[in-house]
């Protein structure tokens, strides 16, 4: 497998990436390769040429985000099961609506999921919901201690393949998955943080039924709007928030006296009109991935020596990753008390970075060379002794 040259492929992001910055922030968003701009001027002509009309075109984009979704998920994924939407937030919750509730109003999830679930979470425990927040440490033993929290009455088991914090990959995930589908309950596992950067196929992570969700606005360079629903084969979910492109024969005045869905799966989690200029500017990106050979595969080994290289050159500083590559996503989380100041004073100097409270967050991407990630370490190195 030929290695990833950074410096080669600086020339396709000369819009982002320019001289006297370095962007540390590709765990939260990657800086998009020119190509991106083609697709939203062709999103434009596209609308200026077929006005309504266009909905066909722009379909045939969101075929392609979800062919490059399915393919990422190994060969049980199929792009009929992709559900898009315009953020995860959105899938996550309709996913909730899609839930038996009759069974009982209990869900296990995770202390280290992201705000957007996080927050949705807490709303259904102050409506009644009981949430089982299973603590994350110690990592190991977390996939066994949120299968023994499934009970009876759980109806959902939601949780994260890489945790947003520390970039810690969670293991033994299958276990938790199975014990939720031993009483019944829906699984989904939120691959955000692993999405083209850490291959998880649909077989390392459990059996189905399993849900998957993730987006295309970190690792992926697809930009905002871009977010997937992986819905499992046989899926009969009804989701009560539900959008009209959900049930096209009713829009033709063919409604049944019970609201109908569409033909597969993941039409049922579909939601309504939305701007389809991320879909144009995603199937750009997709095609300028495959042409320059960027598949997990290559991006993944680029990261481990990109990481690798930063946890080396701050030694010093209090590692709150996995020193582990094979244990570590595709970021570096550093813990110290002034996290929020160290982003400023990095910023200062042309460094962009991220803090998640006590936690500093460094994100390389296939754009950054060694001579910045060290210069970015000395930089960080001399502001903490100051």
């Amino acid at each position: 497998m030929t290695p990833i040259d950074p410096a080669a492929l600086r020339q396709h992001y000369r819009r982002f990436v320019r001289d006297g910055r370095i962007l540390l922030t590709g765990h939260s968003h990657q800086a998009w390769p020119d190509v991106a701009a083609e697709g939203v001027m062709r999103a434009f002509e596209d609308a200026a040429a077929h006005v309504d009309d266009k909905w066909s075109r722009a379909a045939a984009q969101a075929d392609i985000v979800r062919g490059a979704v399915a393919r990422s998920l190994g060969p049980r994924a199929k792009a009929d099961q992709i559900a898009l939407g315009q953020n995860t937030h959105e899938l996550v919750t309709r996913f909730l609506s899609a839930l038996d509730w009759r069974r009982g109003r209990h869900l296990v999830s995770t202390a280290g999921e992201f705000h957007s679930m996080r927050r949705q979470l807490l709303r259904l425990a102050e409506a009644g919901v009981e949430i089982e927040w299973v603590p994350v440490e110690p990592l190991a033993t977390l996939a066994g201690r949120m299968a023994r929290a499934v009970r009876p009455d759980t109806v959902g088991l939601l949780a994260s393949t890489v945790l947003f914090r520390t970039s810690a990959i969670v293991p033994g995930l299958a276990e938790a998955v199975a014990a939720a589908q031993r009483v019944g309950a829906a699984v989904l596992l939120d691959a955000y943080h692993a999405y083209n950067a850490v291959p998880q196929p649909l077989e390392a992570l459990g059996p189905d039924p399993i849900f998957v969700c993730g987006g295309g606005y970190k690792y992926a360079q697809w930009g905002e709007g871009n977010c997937w629903l992986r819905v499992p084969p046989d899926s009969a979910h009804r989701p009560i928030y539900t959008g009209w492109f959900s049930d096209f024969a009713g829009l033709a005045g063919k409604q049944a006296a019970r609201i109908g869905y569409g033909e597969t799966g993941a039409d049922r989690f579909a939601g309504s009109t939305y701007d389809p200029t991320s879909h144009y500017r995603a199937a750009a990106v997709i095609g300028f991935f495959e042409r320059e050979g960027l598949t997990p595969e290559r991006l993944r080994a680029l990261s481990i020596h990109q990481t690798g290289r930063l946890v080396a050159a701050l030694d010093g500083l209090e590692l709150a990753s996995p020193r582990d590559p094979a244990a570590r996503g595709a970021f570096i989380a550093l813990r110290h008390p002034r996290a929020g100041a160290l982003v400023g004073a990095l910023r200062s100097k042309g460094i962009f970075a991220d803090a998640r409270g006590d936690l500093l967050r460094l994100g390389p991407a296939p754009y950054i060379s060694d001579d910045q990630l060290d210069a970015a370490a000395a930089a960080l190195g001399a502001i903490t002794r100051a």
